[in-house]
Formats: structure tokens, C-alpha cells, sequence
């Protein structure tokens, strides 16, 4: 689920983009009387009546945009207000996608690319999960929290810019290692006295070309 938030002439809203797997009317409800709107991949076993059609440019992909009413036994306990259900087919799949949504103000189209964008977003946590190594935050406060996440991107961006090789005509460093090896080094050598270009340097002192151990192997057949 991805979850960011947009300030209108009133209050701070909340937008929740959402797949399946949070698939639940009684929270959406919640969020919906907390005056933020969400959008969601419906399902295909969703019991609804349509209510009323909205026009659509159906040469974007859109296939339709209805007001609906739930009406499975549980749902429409759950979720009493009406709901707006878009219907889109992604050519590039090709699939056919299904959103539900509070928001009845924005485009169908707007819609649809907030759902695209969703799996950018992952993408982009993943992508901090694995290389910024962020295990515990020294500090609670919001500021504290966006003060060491962007402390690590810098370090990031510092070293991926260490690794790439220098412009034409400019000297530089040529680091063979990648950004995971290298941060991984330079971790370990936080308080080394060795010069970076050196610290990467190919100089064969962690390969063992020949070992011969003065003991026994008990794995020698």
C-alpha cells in the first residue's frame, strides 16, 4: 500500500493506493469518513449495483466510470455510501483492471495513472530497503526520521557517483566493485587511514592464490 498525502484549502488529506490484498470495506470506510480518498483494485467476485454512468474517453483505455452501491450481505454494512468503479484495459499487458475509488472529483484517466505510479513507489522503497541500510532510527521526531533518510540517500548517491567513471577528459577514480561491495568496504573502514582509491585498488590482498593448510581436510576423498 502506498500512502502520501495532499493539502487542500482546508486540511491535510490523505491519498491510499492500494492492491488487493487490502481488500477490506470496513477500514476503507474509515478512511473514507476521515475525509481521505483511496483507490483499489476491485475484485472479480464484487456484488454491485450500478447507480449511474459518467462519460469516459474510451480512446485512453477507459472502459467505463460508475457510481455503484455494494450489495453483498457484508459489504454494504461495511461500506454504506457509494463508491465510483472504473473500468480500464492497459494495452501494453494487455489486461483489464478494475478500481474503486471515494473520489468522484478527479478524472477516471488520474485515476488509473495513480494506480500506475503505485508500483514505481515500491520500486523506489525497495530499492532504499536494500541499499541505504537503514536498521534503527537514532531519533523519533519527523525531522529526525527525514534527517537520516536523507543523510543515507547523499551517502548513496556519493558513493554511486565514486563508482562511475569520470567524464572525458577528467581523472577519477574506476572502482570495479559494485555499489553493494563497496558500501559493504566501506563500512568496515569507517576509521581506516587508507586512501579511497587504494581501498579499492586491485591489489590481491583478500585473494588466496595457493592455500596449503598445515592440517588435515576432512572433506578430501
Amino acid at each position: 500500500m502506498c500512502t502520501f498525502w495532499t493539502r487542500s484549502s482546508s486540511n491535510l488529506t490523505g491519498v491510499y493506493i492500494m492492491d488487493k490484498g487490502h481488500y477490506d470495506f470496513e477500514r476503507l470506510y474509515r478512511m473514507h469518513l476521515a475525509r481521505s480518498f483511496f483507490v483499489i483494485r476491485a475484485k472479480k467476485n464484487l456484488k454491485a449495483k450500478r447507480m449511474y454512468s459518467q462519460k469516459v474517453d474510451k480512446s485512453t483505455g477507459l472502459g467505463c466510470g460508475q457510481a455503484v452501491k455494494l450489495m453483498g450481505k457484508k459489504s454494504v454494512v461495511l461500506y454504506p455510501e457509494k463508491l465510483r468503479r472504473i473500468k480500464f484495459f492497459d494495452k501494453d499487458k494487455p489486461k483489464t483492471y478494475v478500481f474503486l475509488t471515494n473520489n468522484f472529483e478527479i478524472d477516471a484517466s488520474a485515476i488509473c495513472l495513480l494506480y500506475k505510479n503505485r508500483w514505481q513507489i515500491e520500486l523506489f522503497f525497495k530499492c532504499i530497503k536494500q541499499h541505504l541500510k537503514i536498521k534503527k532510527f537514532w531519533g523519533q521526531s519527523e525531522n529526525a526520521v527525514k534527517t537520516q533518510i536523507w543523510i543515507a540517500v547523499c551517502t548513496y548517491l556519493l558513493v554511486a557517483i565514486m563508482k562511475k567513471n569520470p567524464p572525458a577528459g577528467r581523472a577519477g577514480m574506476k572502482i570495479g566493485q559494485s555499489l553493494y561491495e563497496i558500501l559493504q568496504i566501506l563500512s568496515v573502514s569507517t576509521f581506516d587511514k587508507t586512501p579511497v582509491n587504494q581501498l579499492f585498488s586491485a591489489n590481491g590482498l583478500q585473494k588466496i592464490e595457493n592455500e596449503d593448510p598445515n592440517q588435515l581436510n576432512m572433506f578430501d576423498l
